[in-house]
């Protein structure tokens, strides 16, 4: 039996390609930022995104009708688009931006957000079609900000648990779980939907892709927008005026006994 418009889910991942965790991230020589010229996957905390999307189509079924990726970026960010389709995601959008563009800053990235849901809302031809959850990571490794989900839900009016670590779905109720991260263990929710949840890394271990789910996601549709078309601006707000690697740490140094210890330390004003 097809379920009610009451127990559909629709779901939106957004994910962001950054620069790979493995690499020594190194200042450009202009210091106005890292050297980009390196390997580039997707945001790790983005793909437990992705894979908690998937694994809530696993064990509701037909509850989930969609699962949908997005992403804001140059042309290369379809590879991370590619990548989020392969783990399982039905379809993709594209808000694409050039090369040589700065990255949008997370007001301008939950306002795109919020425009790109809105704009699917208003097209929906039945309530069920419409977006009523938002998974995306906590932070991004490379500004390490953390603050899109929050500013989401905020612009949408819409409730939000960020940090989790754990979500199940009540779909009779519309009603979400939820155990987040806090100082010290863990904080219990109850959340209405339609909501906006951001990961932790406790809550699942992303799969890689099988080489048929590669192939497949070839063939997924990725739809392209720019800025204008959302009628949002990606004017920064803020300025670097200057990026540079911290000072190198200098070499500690052995003490034969104690006596000599408190007189280095009585020398270092301590």
């Amino acid at each position: 039996m097809r379920p009610s418009a009451s127990r559909l889910l629709n779901i939106l991942v957004p994910v962001k390609r950054a620069v790979d965790y493995a690499v020594k991230i190194r200042v450009n020589p202009q210091q106005t930022g890292i050297d980009t010229n390196v390997k580039h996957s997707m945001n790790p905390f983005d793909e437990i995104a992705v894979e908690e999307a998937v694994r809530l189509r696993e064990r509701l079924k037909a509850s989930v009708t969609s699962i949908r990726a997005i992403t804001i970026g140059p042309a290369k960010s379809a590879d991370t688009l590619r990548t989020a389709l392969a783990m399982g995601a039905d379809s993709a959008i594209h808000i694409e931006i050039p090369e040589s563009a700065p990255s949008p800053e997370p007001l301008a990235v939950a306002k795109t957000l919020r425009a790109v849901i809105e704009r699917h809302n208003a097209k929906a031809a039945k309530e069920e079609d419409k977006v009523d959850l938002v998974i995306l990571g906590k932070q991004s490794i490379d500004d390490d900000l953390g603050v899109t989900g929050q500013m989401l839900a905020g612009l949408l009016g819409w409730s939000q648990a960020t940090f989790a670590s754990k979500l199940e779905v009540d779909v009779e109720k519309k009603e979400v779980f939820v155990v987040r991260e806090i100082d010290g263990g863990g904080e219990e929710l109850r959340c209405r939907l339609p909501l906006v949840v951001t990961t932790d890394l406790r809550l699942n271990e992303p799969r890689y892709a099988s080489l048929p789910n590669i192939m497949k996601a070839k063939k997924k549709p990725i739809e392209k927008l720019t800025p204008a078309d959302l009628g949002v601006d990606y004017t920064p707000m803020f300025e670097t005026l200057k990026v540079a690697e911290p000072p190198k740490r200098v070499g500690g140094g052995k003490v034969a006994n104690v006596d000599e210890l408190v007189a280095k330390l009585r020398e270092a004003g301590i």
